[in-house]
């Protein structure tokens, strides 16, 4: 298919009018920042019902510089002239290539435009950057940080969307207008908590690795239900929530490395395609000399790009922030915004009711690579992740709160904030360096608005502080924000990232913190699993105390640490707050943190990672066929040499103080054909002549490519589709169970109080809880529970009666875990039975 691209101009009268617009909203007697909100708004491309497009930059760093012409300031437009396949791995596409002057105005440059053709779910859009010719003759090009449509990623031109269309096709419309204020009197009501909540990370919670595949199994899951037909063990793990929180879904990291990315780049510019043009390949991305001669002065020719489908792996967490209201292109099988409509959508529409889609947003900090992609007003400084955020310049400030509120605009209900703790200023006139709460605030004030309907976000905040404080563990409230913010959640301390129950004694440990949520937890975000604390359990030293009693190997220690029934028992079925799971966990699925496109850190990462070998692969799994085909095709041929050279390599980078250079001659000197002193004691059982191929030429380059294949090889292994038709389906119903307990029962969601108890048995041989709580606000009847759970160590014999002063024959089993065999109808039965590690039992009193 061949299509002809419509002349491309500036609308002159129009575009008058945006800047009169701006003008009179400087010179208002706003405050600058609420000025900047304002502009915020239009700022980006927005395609207008009259088919103009709307485009509007902030370009500080221009705003000081001398503009030779109206020509040293344009928008270059990229509008394809053939059919693109969005499932096409690569393909090379003629696009016509349009440059149309744009009008400055202070830090800001405007234009509306004729011609631009906006993408829709079957075809693309018009792609777009902003060039700008310095004094000193260089082209930079200015990206669009507020694009809703990065189909090739962020350092590829932004692609103009057509997303009030999308807005009013949607199917869950009336879902959106019975929990929204859809007239312009009335508070904005707040969408309202749910009652648990189930992690996902797309690509390794869906069978295809794409949100389609998700959206597919949640409707093959929905049409089941409302057919009343069964499901399958780990259909049991997707249901039973009242939400969904995503792992970020924000635009990541991509492929960079030192020299020329044309090879690898997902949108690259490839030659002149005009017969009397020289042959040349301009690389677009970056910085170069030009002159008046150059080719890029020409306002319309074909350029040839080829397209590469961005198959870059991340857990989410490496953002550059510039596309963040976008959808991360890798996540999307059709690379359609649309694909998260559609996904949102489906489970508004839930055969058995709504369910809730919660973003996890990352604005505390940017990648280096923001360094590349943002102007240098964005970015305060380094930090451990990267860069630091400017929140308090208010133009930056505006343009972040405008990201989030696109991004909300796609349908979500809620929003989790990563690392709170990092939104950090210095107050000049404290001296202090202080947390921007008003900021996280304003976060969870931003309004959604689809359609006229108007809602408030449900909030999560994720906050550590006084991290990074020393001894930030034992002193971290976990309240701050809600103490602000009464409607908002925080992550209380038991699914922080420090929880690690595989080790002996953890819930013994953390008495304190258990107590805690027991008292004041109806606001914090419980459970024990979730992206960052199975983590965790990787980085468990092997010399450490573990439970033993959870499994005979680590990985079946780890999975019944995180995917424990006694656990859940008293999380769902005793204690207060907001519970969440994680899909991984549930599955038994490996997962640990992962990225493929680091070329200057990527060894380090991958050495970092050592553990997850240790803690999740079993041999039998590395076995497998389809599993490692990288690291086997280097020549580790069994889990043992491959675990070996990581624990070597994981050594010889902190010996070297992570010189890959100093790393790779080790390894030449210690695995060469005479090798002498070896500084690394690991390498010494790599010596042997049997050993993989990959050890016999070990240099940098080598090394990136391992570690490349590390990344790649564990982030295939942790699609829970190689574990779905093994999940036990007696733990997957007993999970569906307690989660039903717990709607059934919404009271638990409070705080013990009154007449409430709580207590556990502690000695060097085990812990158990037990505890009794009451219903306050039940007044038909006496509705009471009673908990006791074995949370590590040997058995015990359980004497409940005894413990909580109750008559048993009053009371029945409500859920026990599996393999607990008792039987409330004999009242002996009850009052003395055994109870192993991770077992537990919940009684209800029977009413009349």
């Amino acid at each position: 298919m061949v299509t002809t691209a419509t002349q491309i101009a500036l609308v002159e009268d129009e575009t008058q009018a945006l800047l009169d617009w701006a003008i009179a909203v400087n010179d208002s007697d706003e405050t600058y920042f609420h000025k900047s909100q304002q502009l915020a708004r239009r700022l980006g491309a927005h395609y207008r019902p009259d088919g103009l497009t709307e485009i509007g930059f902030w370009t500080p760093r221009l705003a000081s510089e001398v503009i030779q012409s109206e020509r040293d300031i344009f928008l270059e437009i990229f509008t394809p002239l053939d059919a693109i396949d969005f499932q096409a791995p690569e393909q090379t596409v003629r696009f016509q290539c349009d440059r149309i002057p744009l009008m400055q105005q202070g830090e800001y440059i405007w234009g509306v435009l004729a011609g631009m053709q906006p993408g829709r779910r079957d075809r693309a859009g018009s792609f777009y950057w902003l060039r700008a010719l310095s004094p000193h003759h260089y082209l930079r090009i200015i990206r669009d940080p507020l694009a809703v449509s990065m189909p090739y990623g962020v350092f590829a031109p932004a692609e103009l969307y057509d997303m009030d269309s999308i807005q009013q096709q949607r199917a869950d419309l009336d879902y959106l207008r019975r929990t929204s204020q859809c007239d312009e009197e009335g508070t904005i009501p707040r969408v309202p908590a749910p009652r648990n909540i189930l992690q996902l990370h797309i690509t390794t919670a869906s069978p295809t690795g794409y949100l389609a595949g998700l959206t597919d199994l949640y409707r093959q899951i929905s049409d089941k239900l409302d057919q009343g037909l069964p499901l399958t063990g780990a259909e049991e793990n997707y249901i039973g929530y009242d939400a969904v929180q995503l792992l970020p879904v924000e635009p990541t990291i991509e492929y960079r490395i030192e020299g020329d990315n044309f090879t690898h780049e997902f949108f690259a510019i490839a030659s002149n395609t005009n017969s009397d043009e020289p042959d040349l390949t301009i690389d677009l991305t970056s910085d170069q000399v030009i002159t008046d001669q150059h080719p890029i002065f020409k306002d319309q020719e074909q350029r040839q790009v080829t397209l590469r489908k961005p198959n870059t792996h991340n857990w989410g967490y490496d953002v550059p922030i510039l596309g963040s209201a976008a959808t991360n292109p890798a996540l999307l099988s059709s690379l359609r915004p649309d694909e998260m409509i559609d996904f949102i959508t489906t489970l508004h529409t839930f055969s058995t009711g709504p369910i809730q889609v919660i973003y996890d947003l990352v604005y505390g900090h940017a990648d280096n690579q923001g360094e590349e992609l943002l102007n240098r007003q964005f970015l305060k400084g380094p930090n451990m992740y990267g860069q630091d955020l400017n929140h308090q310049l208010p133009t930056v400030r505006a343009i972040l709160l405008e990201m989030q509120r696109r991004k909300i605009n796609t349908g979500a209900d809620g929003i989790r904030v990563d690392g709170g703790q990092d939104f950090r200023w210095f107050n000049p006139l404290t001296g202090l360096v202080e947390q921007d709460d008003a900021y996280l605030l304003a976060m969870s004030d931003v309004v959604q608005e689809i359609n006229g309907c108007q809602r408030l976000m449900f909030t999560i905040f994720e906050d550590g502080r006084p991290w990074p404080q020393e001894g930030w563990e034992e002193t971290s409230t976990y309240r701050d924000l809600i103490e602000l913010q009464p409607a908002s959640y925080q992550w209380g301390p038991l699914i922080f990232a420090h929880n690690t129950p595989a080790l002996e004694g953890f819930w013994d440990k953390k008495w304190q913190r258990v107590s805690e949520v027991l008292i004041q937890g109806d606001h914090w975000i419980t459970g024990c699993a979730n992206h960052d604390t199975v983590r965790r359990g990787n980085q468990i030293l092997l010399d450490a105390k573990i439970n033993w009693n959870l499994g005979k190997t680590l990985p079946q220690v780890l999975r019944n640490a995180y995917d424990n029934p006694a656990v859940k028992l008293w999380v769902y079925g005793f204690s207060p707050g907001l519970p969440m799971d994680f899909i991984n966990a549930m599955m038994w699925a490996p997962w640990l943190f992962f990225r493929n496109t680091d070329d200057r850190y990527g060894v380090k990462v991958a050495a970092e990672e050592v553990g997850f070998l240790d803690w999740q692969i079993e041999p039998e799994l590395y076995d497998q066929p389809w599993a490692f085909l990288r690291l086997k095709a280097l020549g580790f041929r069994d889990l043992k040499a491959l675990k070996t050279f990581c624990t070597a390599l994981s050594e010889a980078l902190l010996k070297t103080d992570y010189d890959l250079d100093a790393v790779a001659r080790m390894c030449q000197r210690c695995l060469g054909d005479n090798p002498d002193y070896c500084e690394v004691s690991a390498m010494y059982d790599l010596q042997h002549p049997d050993r993989a191929p990959f050890l016999n030429h070990v240099d940098v380059p080598a090394l990136k490519s391992f570690a490349m294949g590390f990344m790649e090889d564990a982030h295939d292994i942790c699609n829970i589709k190689h574990y779905m038709d093994d999940v036990d389906p007696v733990l997957t119903h007993f999970g569906l169970q307690v989660r039903h307990y717990r709607h059934q029962h919404p009271w638990l969601a409070e705080n013990l109080g009154g007449s409430d108890r709580f207590n556990r048995i502690s000695d060097k041989q085990r812990t158990v809880f037990y505890g009794l709580r009451t219903c306050a606000d039940c007044d038909d009847e006496l509705e009471q529970v009673a908990l006791v759970t074995h949370m590590g160590g040997k058995p015990i014999d359980v004497t409940l009666g005894d413990w909580l002063q109750l008559d048993l024959s009053e009371w029945r089993i409500a859920l026990a875990t599996p393999g607990l065999e008792l039987d409330d109808s004999d009242p002996d039965e009850l009052r003395l039975f055994e109870l192993k590690d991770s077992q537990g039992v919940l009684l209800e009193r029977i009413r009349d």
